[in-house]
C-alpha cells in the first residue's frame, strides 16, 4: 500500500479495520507498478461513484445546459460585453448556472459505486495508463452528497420564476472573475440583478434574500471537474468542456452534435 492511500484511510478512520489484500492480488499487483498494490480507500464516502441511470440523467443534464447557454446568449447586457469578458464570465459561472437549472427543472438523480477495474484489466493496461483519468478525479460519494445537499436546499426555498431569472443574472455578472476588462460595469449589472431579487421579497422576508445568497455561494463551491465527470463525461468523453461551452455560446445555434436529444 502506498503512503498516500494509507494517509487518506487514516483520515477516514477506516484504515485500521480494512482487510488485507489477498496474496494473489499482492503478487499480481507487483506487475502493475513498483511499491506494491494500490488499494481503493475502504471508507464508503470516499469511494468513487457513477450515475445509476446515465442515459436518462445525461439527457436531462444536456437539456438543462442547452437552456442555460440559451439564457446567457439572450441577455442583452451580456451580449454588449467584450467577447473576452463573455467567455471569462461563462467559464466562471456555468457550473452554478447549470446547477440552478437542475433545481428549476427538478432534475433528480441517483448514484452507485463505480465498478473497480478487474485485476486482468489492470495487468493488461499496465504501462498504458498515461491517457487514463486518475482515480482521484472521479466523483466520490461525499462530493455527490454535497452537491445533492445544495440542490435540496434550493428546492426547499421554492423559488419563483422571477427569482430564478434575477438570481441567474446575479450569478452571471460576477465582477470577481479574474481578467475582466469591464469589471466595474459588470459589478453594476450584478448589483442591479441583486436589487431586483431583493425587491421581490416581502418586508418580513429579508432574511430569505440573505439565505438565497448564501446558498448561491454553496453552488459556486461545487467543482467544475465534478459536474463534468458526473453529468457530461459519459457523453463527451475526453473532450474539453471549456471548448464546448465556447462553441455553444458563439457558434452553435442548435443541439450540440453527438449529444443526446431531449425527450
Amino acid at each position: 500500500m502506498s503512503a498516500s492511500v494509507g494517509a487518506g484511510c487514516e483520515r477516514c478512520q477506516c484504515h485500521g479495520s480494512a482487510r488485507q489484500p489477498a496474496i494473489l492480488y499482492t503478487l499480481l499487483s507487483r506487475e502493475l507498478r513498483p511499491g506494491g498494490a494500490r488499494r481503493r480507500c475502504p471508507c464508503r464516502r470516499r469511494r468513487t461513484v457513477c450515475l445509476r441511470t446515465p442515459q436518462l440523467t445525461c439527457r436531462a443534464a444536456s437539456h438543462v445546459l442547452l437552456k442555460t447557454i440559451s439564457f446567457v446568449r439572450n441577455v442583452a447586457a451580456f451580449q454588449l460585453l467584450p467577447r473576452e469578458d463573455q467567455l471569462l464570465l461563462l467559464h466562471g459561472c456555468w457550473v452554478p448556472l447549470f446547477l440552478l437549472g437542475l433545481v428549476q427543472e427538478m432534475v433528480t438523480f441517483e448514484v452507485m459505486e463505480a465498478p473497480a477495474p478487474s485485476m486482468l484489466k489492470k495487468i493488461l493496461l499496465s504501462g498504458q495508463s498515461k491517457g487514463q483519468e486518475p482515480e482521484g478525479t472521479q466523483p466520490t460519494l461525499a462530493a455527490v452528497q454535497r452537491l445533492q445537499w445544495c440542490l435540496n436546499s434550493f428546492w426547499r426555498l421554492d423559488l419563483s420564476p422571477s427569482e430564478f431569472t434575477y438570481l441567474r443574472g446575479a450569478i452571471l455578472f460576477s465582477p470577481d472573475t479574474p481578467g475582466l476588462r469591464a469589471a466595474l460595469h459588470i459589478e453594476s449589472l450584478q448589483w442591479e440583478a441583486q436589487r431586483a431579487l431583493r425587491e421581490l421579497q416581502q418586508p418580513e422576508q429579508q432574511a430569505r434574500f440573505s439565505h438565497i445568497l448564501r446558498l448561491t455561494s454553496s453552488l459556486r463551491s461545487i467543482p467544475a471537474a465534478l459536474v463534468t465527470a458526473l453529468f457530461f463525461q459519459p457523453v463527451i468523453g475526453d473532450a474539453a468542456m471549456g471548448e464546448l461551452l465556447a462553441e455553444m455560446l458563439f457558434e452553435v445555434t442548435g443541439w450540440p452534435r453527438g449529444w443526446p436529444l431531449p425527450r
